[in-house]
């Protein structure tokens, strides 16, 4: 068998055509792959590959056009569930959810429609079709990526009770607020924030007549801010709970990331399968740009 030689290959040029269909190319990994295209040793592979960006050149002119197959990498989190008792962050699993909603509906589009694509649905049948993953994660976390309230039943009394003690909070500020006020021990701002809390603007003099705690002053000394007594209480309160959630939200996510674990290799062939898809379709957008035709393999 002759191997081609890298002079023979730059001489023709290779190398830029190989740049090019990488710029065409919408992933990341999809670019490095196209860069990695080797000259092929068998005809069967030569025309496997052939035939795939041939299907891929009729879909810009046939009824059935392919869908949109872009999708954001899953590469960090793929290394991350292949650790034991290792978590994912939840915008992780709104990312696992879309690249699995995408892979399946391309699977199914191309089953659907194998008459048009036969080569491109040999190599989707290859890769199995479930809803799953994304129930899973659905069940968990939202549209936004964002975890549900009603993702466990601990997690919604909490954010229940978080609700009640925020109302608190703002309820007791406001009673204080009209309260000094009404007695003229306030600054004309009136309110103001330190360290991300609601405080009182209190004229300096008055300071030792307001109920609560000092937080700072303004740079003059003119203005103590200071939290009133009621609403450090309902804000402790509320902490406590913020703590709360934050440990509950990690208990869920860890079960998820169990749940979600089994799936692991099938969730690398999602990837690979949408990644190559990708480098076909930039061959297929190059073909058209140069007007390329299929050629006889002799």
């Amino acid at each position: 068998m002759i191997s081609i030689t890298e002079k023979t290959l730059q001489d023709l040029q290779f190398p830029t055509v190989l740049e090019t269909i990488s710029s065409i190319c919408n992933t990341d990994i999809g670019k490095q792959k196209a860069l990695e295209i080797k000259p092929f040793r068998e005809k069967e592979v030569l025309m496997n590959a052939l035939m795939q960006t041939s299907e891929y050149v009729s879909s810009f002119q046939n009824n059935n056009a392919i869908p949109n197959h872009g999708f954001e990498a899953i590469t960090h989190e793929i290394k991350f569930l292949a650790i034991e008792d290792s978590f994912l962050e939840v915008g992780s699993f709104r990312k696992i959810a879309t690249l699995s909603e995408t892979s399946n509906f391309m699977l199914s589009f191309l089953k659907k429609f194998e008459d048009y694509y036969p080569y491109l649905n040999k190599k989707a049948s290859e890769v199995l079709i479930t809803k799953e993953i994304v129930q899973k994660i659905d069940i968990v976390v939202d549209k936004y990526g964002e975890i549900k309230d009603n993702a466990s039943a601990d997690l919604l009394a909490i954010r229940r009770e978080m609700n009640l003690v925020r109302g608190k909070v703002n309820q007791s500020f406001g009673v204080a607020l009209t309260q000094y006020n009404g007695l003229g021990y306030l600054d004309d701002i009136k309110e103001s924030f330190v360290q991300n809390r609601r405080v009182l603007a209190v004229l300096a003099m008055y300071r030792r007549k307001v109920k609560g705690t000092i937080l700072g002053s303004s740079k003059t000394g003119s203005i103590a801010y200071i939290e009133p007594e009621l609403t450090l209480k309902y804000s402790r309160e509320l902490s406590n709970l913020e703590y709360e959630e934050k440990e509950e939200i990690t208990r869920i996510l860890k079960q998820l990331s169990n749940d979600i674990r089994p799936f692991l290799s099938l969730l690398i062939q999602y990837q690979d399968f949408l990644r190559d898809i990708d480098v076909v379709a930039a061959k297929a957008k190059y073909a058209n740009r140069i007007n390329g035709i299929l050629p006889n393999i002799t």
